[in-house]
């Protein structure tokens, strides 16, 4: 199957077309993007800027990627949003490249899922595997682990990271950093404990996942400072790897709030 562009459509000659290209009724493809093998935009997609999308990707209609980001501090420069492989993006997507005084990029991984209405801002850096439902918005700067699912309606303020493996609750608020294979809820978020279902789901054994429960009833305890149930728990589960990548995450960054569990 060749490339099919619709009489419709408004493709720039300078946009580069993979192999197998779709583009539908009313879709504008602007000057700098690049559109890999098998990309589908269904009927009116905009995508504009330094813009390129993966392989197998689909675009439903009336999203638009890659115009200018929503900050004061962009002065026009040639910044990119970069869009992985196998990507579902449903309608009304928006997704801005990045800044000159950030990352300059926006990064999108492969094989997400991102339902009606959802918003990735400017410098973000979003996995693998995600699935992000109806009307969540990602503010600036922010970092997505793979593997996190997100409830409709949920916001992510600037410079919050998602550790892998999250889950966040419908209409919850993330704006402190939530650790990987936490489940939060509410508004403001706060820890309920560990994703089990999406770990269950994941395959993850009975004992890993036996052992991440008892080290984050001890890592979240009243007893003693968190810095020393930070060592303590390292102590207790030197071979468990899920443990050690959230005493790890902890650590990348101790200048930053975190998700606690509720009072």
């Amino acid at each position: 199957m060749s490339t099919t562009i619709h009489p419709t459509a408004i493709v720039d000659p300078g946009a580069q077309l993979g192999q197998d290209v779709e583009i539908g009724p009313f879709c504008i493809v602007g000057p700098n993007v690049v559109l890999k093998d098998g990309v589908k935009l269904l009927s009116s997609v905009t995508i504009d800027g330094h813009t390129e999308v993966g392989e197998g990707t689909r675009i439903y209609p009336y999203s638009v990627l890659g115009m200018p980001p929503q900050d004061f501090k962009y002065k026009g420069g040639p910044t990119r949003l970069i869009i992985g492989a196998r990507n579902l993006i449903r309608e009304h997507c928006t997704m801005h490249p990045g800044t000159e005084v950030g990352r300059g990029e926006t990064r999108i991984g492969d094989d997400g899922f991102f339902m009606v209405g959802v918003h990735i801002a400017h410098d973000c850096i979003v996995g693998n595997h995600v699935a992000l439902a109806n009307h969540v918005a990602v503010a600036g700067y922010a970092v997505i682990g793979d593997h996190v699912i997100s409830g409709g309606h949920t916001g992510v303020t600037q410079f919050t990271r998602i550790g892998r493996h999250a889950f966040l609750g419908g209409m919850a608020l993330a704006n402190a950093d939530v650790i990987p294979y936490g489940f939060v809820t509410r508004n403001p978020a706060h820890l309920e404990g560990i994703n089990l279902v999406g770990l269950k789901r994941r395959g993850f054994a009975r004992d890993v996942i036996r052992e991440m429960r008892t080290a984050y009833r001890l890592l979240f305890a009243e007893e003693g400072t968190f810095q020393e149930r930070i060592s303590d728990v390292e102590k207790l589960y030197p071979d468990n790897d899920p443990v050690k990548e959230i005493i790890a995450f902890i650590r990348a960054d101790e200048s930053k709030k975190l998700c606690m569990p509720h009072d």
